[in-house]
């Protein structure tokens, strides 16, 4: 991995030049959030750190999309159809729940859907400071060391840029005389004293390495069911969360034509559906037992199969979440043993 210096005047000039290598993508703000979107005019890219509302996955595994088409005869599946993309600006926690989704996706079934678009994108991440709501340090992905083309710094007055993959280096070379190979010992102080400044501005920590013996020793807490009081089982938190990955397959008939198309779309271990067999039957009809699977498998069960954490700290829960059911007031609850049903709610409505 080598690392160069860009200008910080040259950074439009430099994503104009690689537009013409595929899609630019990037976040940009509608409405009062921002949105990972294509992008025509430069003028409409965020070039700043931001968290978008939704993560990075809807990218690779969009909330709806075609599988496959059948016209009666033949079918026809919808993986080829991609363009080359280069996103912009996604953060490091995004890029670990990226690298969460190689090893779910690839293990002894590869999903054809997730790695043709991750084949054809190329990753631009964006190192960034805390918000209230980060929990990145604890999760240990406010750093990255692979997952990315490309990685870059923001050190007021230029750009350290990190080239991480052969496709990254691509990048370089369509616009070479903008980058400076001399990387100075000052240049390198600036990088230390920006982490050192970056570290001291999270407010919140969760100890995840205690959480799985947590979760066994409160499975049976009445904590559950009083989260469950409060929650709407609107599905919120799976939706924008970077790792779940719950979806369903259904397929939809044309009586007159006897065409089907087969459609994928986000689903969520909170709706009351999720766990319905045939028969009727609901293993988790409870929203109790519903949120404790949630939390079980963001806290433990995941660490135990993959040694990984299945949440990155993006803090999406927490601003999502209209009754306060988050992972800091789940682990409070979890410590403590007791579900603060008053102090968040009083502090979002002021």
């Amino acid at each position: 991995m080598r690392t160069l210096k860009l200008k910080k005047g040259n950074l439009d000039t430099f994503l104009a030049k690689i537009s013409e290598l595929g899609e630019l993508w990037g976040p940009r703000k509608k409405g009062e959030v921002y949105i990972y979107d294509r992008i025509d005019d430069l003028r409409d890219l965020v070039k700043e750190p931001v968290i978008t509302f939704l993560p990075i996955k809807k990218l690779f595994l969009p909330p709806r999309f075609q599988m496959l088409h059948y016209d009666g005869k033949i079918y026809e599946e919808n993986i080829n159809q991609f363009e080359q993309r280069i996103v912009y600006g996604v953060p490091p926690c995004e890029i670990h729940s990226l690298l969460i989704f190689d090893k779910l996706f690839g293990l002894k079934y590869k999903d054809p859907y997730y790695f043709k678009r991750r084949e054809k994108t190329i990753i631009i991440a964006l190192s960034c400071t805390p918000s209230s709501a980060c929990l990145c340090k604890s999760a240990r992905t406010h750093v990255i060391e692979e997952g990315f083309d490309l990685a870059i710094t923001d050190l007021n007055d230029f750009y350290l840029v990190w080239v991480g993959t052969s496709k990254g280096d691509d990048l370089i070379r369509a616009a070479p005389e903008l980058f400076d190979k001399n990387v100075t010992q000052e240049d390198i102080q600036k990088f230390i004293k920006w982490r050192e400044v970056r570290d001291g501005k999270f407010k919140k920590s969760i100890d995840f390495v205690t959480m799985p013996d947590l979760m066994d020793l409160n499975y049976n807490s009445h904590i559950w069911k009083e989260f469950a009081e409060k929650c709407l089982s609107c599905g919120a938190c799976s939706m924008v969360c970077p790792t779940c990955n719950c979806y369903d397959v259904i397929d939809e008939i044309e009586l007159g034509d006897n065409s089907v198309n087969r459609e994928r779309f986000w689903d969520s271990c909170m709706f009351k559906e999720y766990s319905m067999v045939a028969g009727g039957h609901n293993f988790r009809e409870a929203k109790a037992e519903r949120l404790k699977l949630w939390y079980t498998h963001k806290l433990k069960s995941f660490t135990d199969a993959y040694k990984k954490y299945s949440c990155v700290g993006c803090g999406r829960c927490v601003i999502t979440c209209p009754v306060d059911i988050n992972i800091l007031s789940v682990v409070e609850a979890l410590l403590t043993g007791k579900v603060d049903k008053d102090s968040l709610l009083t502090e979002k409505g002021k």
